[in-house]
């Protein structure tokens, strides 16, 4: 006889199970679901049942929830919760995960949770919270083996077996060798001092000159480091070599998705880069407005330019054919300019004191592409209406125009970069707005030239 098969959603059986108080029986539940089903059945739950679900759970195990979902969704979980309780929970979780769950939160919250929790684990926090959350310190854990380089094998050993407790939640991969001032000199992998005699130094078991990167390496870098080494982890040091973490490859890798994903929320409008429907209905709705607006704005500067040309497309009808393909064109002529600029400052190929030869090479490049399209386009227009007035003025509109945005397209990521503004969500919005206004200007002023000399 089979057994009958529970039909209810997630969250139905999660709050049923908090209804009993059944502690037990909600761990086993958790364990038997993935991560995205957890997430989803949270962002179902009304705020008690939230809050519930995490008091019911012993404080470590909660930490282990919160781990497990987005950081804005446990921040979520966590601002439900009296200072005291969070504080328990955020004191069991690992350093880049605490760190994480803390930026979330608005200052004043965050500070009253830091002052409740382990003195201890709350200075660590409050350090890794003065990094970037895209930098090597950021992302770094605190909790890995370190020792002395003057140290035997037999004392790693014994050190390891006498607080085995303690190291269970550590990242234990390597241990890292340090001079007496903390600087990284080695890294020992566990199997070589295991295998070692006990009376070996450290300094003869270790990997002298290990690789690492520094606390303000950033994410693009860290990506490109794991693309190069298959390493598992990489020590984290100051600019004075001193130990300060690890960045593991998984968080890495994490990091950058959801870099991606957050860059590909900011093109679609949803400004912050975050947003899930359990958000409050106003924040949700100012995050899309506010970009919403700020789009408005830029295209009443390409229509002002069809306005204020109004009377020369009533003469001649047909421009209002050929406008919207030159502006679509150079557009995407541009935008492939923004690509390469943005993955070439990404590897460090060019950086923004490289202006004008940026400059150069896409001037030749917009030369080859402009009389080609210029050409393309132009002999169109010469089929479709046999006017040859019409035609040089579509085809240099879109030679000049390609000029312009392959150029801009090519140095606006500089100029951005220069002035610490995103690229990747403020260059497109820019230079579709430019190629659009010059677009239709290019062609409308060379048509009411024409006009007024009778030539169209």
């Amino acid at each position: 006889m089979s057994s009958m098969v529970d039909k209810r959603e997630p969250w139905e059986i999660i709050e049923e199970i908090l209804d009993k108080q059944d502690a037990e029986a909600l761990k086993k539940y958790l364990s038997t679901i993935s991560s995205a089903e957890v997430t989803r059945a949270i962002s179902r739950m009304n705020e008690e049942n939230q809050a519930r679900l995490l008091t019911l759970l012993e404080p470590e195990e909660a930490a282990n929830l919160l781990e497990e979902i987005d950081d804005l969704h446990g921040a979520d979980l966590i601002e439900e919760l009296p200072v005291d309780e969070a504080a328990t929970i955020i004191n069991e979780m690992e350093s880049d995960h605490r760190a994480d769950i803390l930026h979330e939160l608005d200052t004043e919250e965050a500070e009253a949770i830091l002052d409740a929790m382990d003195p201890e684990e709350a200075q660590d926090a409050r350090q890794l919270l003065t990094y970037d959350e895209n930098t090597a310190g950021g992302l770094m854990i605190t909790e890995y083996l370190s020792y002395d380089m003057n140290n035997k094998v037999s004392d790693v050993i014994d050190d390891l077996r006498k607080n085995a407790e303690k190291y269970a939640d550590f990242w234990v991969q390597y241990a890292y060798v340090l001079t007496p001032a903390g600087r990284l000199v080695g890294v020992a992998r566990l199997r070589d001092l295991i295998l070692a005699p006990g009376d070996a130094p450290l300094s003869k078991v270790m990997i002298a000159n290990p690789l690492y990167v520094y606390i303000d390496t950033p994410l693009d870098e860290l990506n490109l480091f794991f693309d190069r080494y298959n390493f598992v982890g990489v020590p984290v040091v100051d600019h004075h070599g001193r130990m300060m973490g690890v960045v593991r490859r998984g968080d890495a890798e994490e990091a950058y998705s959801e870099q991606a994903e957050q860059t590909l929320l900011r093109f679609g409008g949803i400004i912050g880069g975050e947003e899930f429907r359990s958000m409050p209905l106003a924040k949700r709705a100012f995050r899309r407005i506010a970009w919403l607006l700020v789009n408005l704005t830029l295209s009443l500067g390409g229509a002002s330019v069809i306005y204020f040309y109004q009377g020369t497309i009533q003469k001649k009808i047909a421009l209002t054919f050929f406008m919207p393909i030159v502006a679509n064109i150079s557009g995407c002529t541009g935008n492939q300019s923004v690509a390469v600029s943005i993955r070439e400052l990404v590897l460090g190929i060019i950086k923004p004191a490289d202006f004008y030869r940026v400059l150069f090479k896409e001037m030749q490049m917009a030369m080859i592409i402009g009389l080609v399209l210029g050409i393309s386009v132009g002999t169109l227009a010469y089929i479709m209406t046999h006017e040859l007035s019409l035609t040089l003025i579509v085809g240099i509109a879109l030679l000049l125009n390609s000029i312009v945005s392959l150029s801009f397209g090519g140095l606006l990521p500089l100029i951005l970069r220069k002035i610490k503004a995103d690229p990747a969500l403020i260059a497109p919005l820019l230079l579709t707005t430019m190629t659009d206004m010059c677009g239709f200007f290019f062609i409308l002023t060379f048509a009411t030239i024409m006009l007024k000399l009778g030539w169209l």
